[in-house]
């Protein structure tokens, strides 16, 4: 399935919502949305009801994006039982409309070690409530965040209620340009499935798009073609290793660089 991150540009002449937003990306042949819950939860009591009439009219796929508030190692407990609170309620109303993943920056570093930030974070993760909505960690573009690959895949072996959410483009920044080619893509994907099996290239969760960096990491998102992302390549690798899941699409063009990237995918 193909999507995009937030609502879409439409035609312009109107101002879309979740639900009118679903009939025009499935009108142009997408599958997808990731809600944007980033500064609010923005399904509420007045809309739930028609995204969930719509979604399920359209056989549409539903994920959440968490807050950007959200820091499982603060230095503050109460800061971290707030993280928590932000996660609950961001999985609670992604499941009044029937969606599947939550994905979510688990922290930050800061004065801790690695190892210290992961044993704190994943005490807090095992705290939180499973009804159904897979917690997706998603790798992070900046070294000061808690999230690189290794990590995360630790996390998700241990943690049944945690799956992935690879960011390519995060990866992308994070190493100041380090996803070139083919190959480097493609140990991305043997690594998960090395580590976690096959299953999770089954049931994976994609972000990818345009990204500009510098030595310490994802600076913003960027148009696809406006980069230097690879996006043929780690299609390629995408669909020699038969993954299955969702890709969505970041960054200001939104359902013209997700159209892009089914495109090529189909090509292929």
């Amino acid at each position: 399935m193909f999507g995009i991150s937030g609502l879409p540009i439409g035609s312009g002449l109107k101002k879309l919502n979740y639900a009118s937003g679903i009939v025009y990306l499935k009108s142009i042949g997408l599958d997808a949305m990731e809600l944007l819950f980033v500064r609010s939860v923005n399904v509420t009591d007045k809309n739930k009801n028609i995204i969930l009439k719509t979604k399920l009219d359209n056989d549409f796929y539903l994920s959440a994006h968490g807050s950007h508030y959200i820091n499982l190692n603060a230095d503050e407990y109460e800061k971290q039982v707030q993280s928590m609170e932000r996660i609950t309620n961001a999985m609670e109303a992604l499941l009044q409309v029937e969606g599947r993943s939550l994905i979510f920056h688990p922290g930050f570093y800061l004065k801790d070690s690695e190892e210290e930030t992961y044993n704190t974070i994943k005490e807090s993760l095992l705290k939180l409530p499973y009804k159904g909505i897979d917690y997706r960690l998603e790798t992070t573009g900046k070294r000061t965040q808690f999230g690189t690959l290794e990590e995360l895949v630790s996390l998700c072996k241990e943690i049944s209620s945690c799956k992935l959410c690879i960011d390519f483009s995060h990866i992308h920044a994070r190493q100041n340009g380090c996803l070139k080619k083919y190959d480097d893509f493609a140990k991305i994907l043997q690594y998960v499935t090395d580590k976690l099996g096959r299953p999770a290239l089954e049931d994976l969760h994609i972000h990818m798009g345009g990204i500009n960096y510098n030595e310490k990491g994802e600076i913003n998102h960027l148009p696809i073609l406006e980069s230097d992302f690879n996006y043929l390549e780690c299609l390629k690798a995408i669909k020699d290793y038969d993954v299955r899941g969702c890709i969505i699409a970041e960054g200001p063009l939104v359902e013209k660089d997700a159209l892009l990237l089914k495109n090529t995918y189909e090509k292929l």
